[in-house]
């Protein structure tokens, strides 16, 4: 009778639970032969940024994919389309168009109502994007103003094919991979457990964490330093958004326009 009369409360699960553990070893074992046949001669240098893309955003995305329920194919396919769209991109500028292609694998998993778990393909209200619009504005000026003042950089348009290229790598790699990850996914699963504070906090901070250790960022002081700052700001911001619109568009909006800005900063 005490078993009865007493609620059910299901055990939650691991947070870490769905994660393509086989998909990312291979991934991680193919990144690291990629990396002796560089070092040996084999591979040329510029394959690095192939191997990185393939394997970091690969990684992020297919365990984003994996956690809202997406076949292992589906996770497969997102991954080889980065890795061709980064190899397009390594051979010509406008061959980063091909970036499009796992931006648009994404929304046709959100348009068939697969992605749900990640606020994908759920509505969203006008305002919510107008607000992911002011975030990304707000954060794009202040990053400008700031790097002309403090570090001499000013924006540069000079280099329009590449500021593009960057662009579309945003797009369909860097803000598509780290958006459905640290947001849809971690984010939303820790929500779930602790409260908004916590789950934000620690999202949050394995986001910063993604770019501080990322071999393409510059590690002068000053930079790392403004990177975080900026990062973090970004990283909390749209927790909010995701928080306050329960979608994850608000979010890639603010990200999309905040790289965008960055992209554009050179040095005089």
């Amino acid at each position: 009778m005490w078993v009865l009369d007493q609620p059910y409360i299901p055990r939650a699960d691991r947070l870490s639970a769905g994660t393509p553990l086989m998909l990312l070893t291979v991934l991680a074992a193919g990144a690291a032969a990629a990396v002796v046949a560089i070092e040996l001669g084999a591979l040329p240098a510029r394959a690095l940024r192939i191997v990185g893309v393939t394997a970091g955003h690969g990684a992020l995305l297919a365990s984003a994919l994996a956690w809202a329920g997406v076949s292992a194919p589906s996770q497969a396919l997102t991954v080889a389309l980065l890795g061709l769209a980064s190899t397009a991109a390594g051979l010509a500028p406008f061959g980063a168009v091909a970036y499009l292609l796992p931006a648009l694998c994404v929304i046709r998993l959100a348009a068939r109502g697969q992605l749900t778990s990640l606020s994908l393909g759920t509505p969203v209200s006008p305002r919510g994007v107008f607000a992911g619009i002011l975030v990304g504005a707000g954060l794009s000026s202040h990053l400008l103003i700031s790097a002309s003042r403090t570090l001499g950089m000013q924006v540069r348009v000079d280099h329009v094919p590449e500021v593009l290229a960057a662009i579309a790598y945003d797009v369909g790699a860097n803000v598509l991979a780290a958006e459905c990850f640290f947001r849809g996914a971690l984010f939303n699963r820790a929500q779930r457990r602790w409260s908004f504070v916590t789950a934000a906090t620690v999202a949050t901070a394995a986001y910063v964490l993604r770019y501080v250790v990322d071999p393409l960022l510059p590690k002068s002081a000053g930079l790392v330093v403004g990177a975080v700052f900026y990062l973090a700001l970004l990283g909390a911001a749209n927790c909010w958004l995701l928080w306050w619109s329960e979608s994850l568009v608000p979010g890639l909006v603010s990200a999309l326009l905040f790289f965008a800005a960055y992209r554009t900063l050179g040095s005089e």
